[in-house]
């Protein structure tokens, strides 16, 4: 999980000034990092020590990359949309649109990380028994060896294959919330991917 962070604090500081939501780059990279030292600091461990105040860390660092991340693919699709003189370059139009759709994908990962069971240090003492995502080894338990428990490797191929085939693959989406994050990762990675690629075909031609 810290990896992944640190991997969203690095692409979203690489993102060409032009495409920066806010202009100020280094906001949302310096608080996720503070968020993300104090969750090391409270749980330098494996994530499994339940706290309150650690959840609602992790809670808020998750809701910070987000705004960061949807911040961002929402200024680019409306630079896409009107024209704007930083979608003019095919170049840095596709490495922009490429970190900000790999950022999303990370996030949205760290997301369902977070949702699936009351997150990651909850699962680490016991499996829901409703859970919010059903993966294929909690469906046919003899695929799996015992104690099987979803790393975030698993929900990181689960943002991927969502943002690729803008629809689940293998693990399955059973609470709403869910489903609503999964529709939404869908709709954003379509409309980067799409608006993207097309601009940068107009701009070669």
């Amino acid at each position: 999980m810290a990896t992944a962070v640190l991997a969203v604090i690095v692409l979203t500081v690489l993102i060409p000034s032009g495409m920066d939501p806010i202009h100020v780059g280094w906001i949302f990279p310096a608080l996720e990092g503070l968020l993300l030292v104090a969750l090391v600091i409270g749980d330098p461990g494996a994530i499994d020590r339940r706290s309150r105040a650690l959840h609602r860390v992790s809670v808020g660092l998750v809701a910070v990359m987000m705004v960061g991340a949807l911040a961002s693919a929402g200024f680019l699709v409306a630079e896409l949309i009107d024209g704007g003189s930083a979608t003019d370059s095919a170049g840095e139009l596709l490495a922009a649109g490429g970190i900000v759709w790999l950022v999303n994908n990370i996030v949205f990962s760290l997301l369902y990380w977070q949702l699936d069971g009351g997150g990651a240090a909850a699962r680490a003492h016991r499996m829901p028994v409703h859970p919010d995502i059903v993966f294929p080894q909690q469906m046919n338990p003899e695929l799996a060896p015992p104690h099987w428990r979803p790393q975030f490797i698993d929900y990181l191929y689960l943002g991927f294959t969502n943002a690729t085939a803008f629809s689940p693959t293998d693990a399955m989406p059973y609470a709403p919330r869910v489903k609503i994050a999964m529709a939404t990762q869908a709709m954003v990675s379509l409309a980067i991917l799409g608006l993207v690629i097309a601009r940068a075909v107009n701009v070669f031609s």
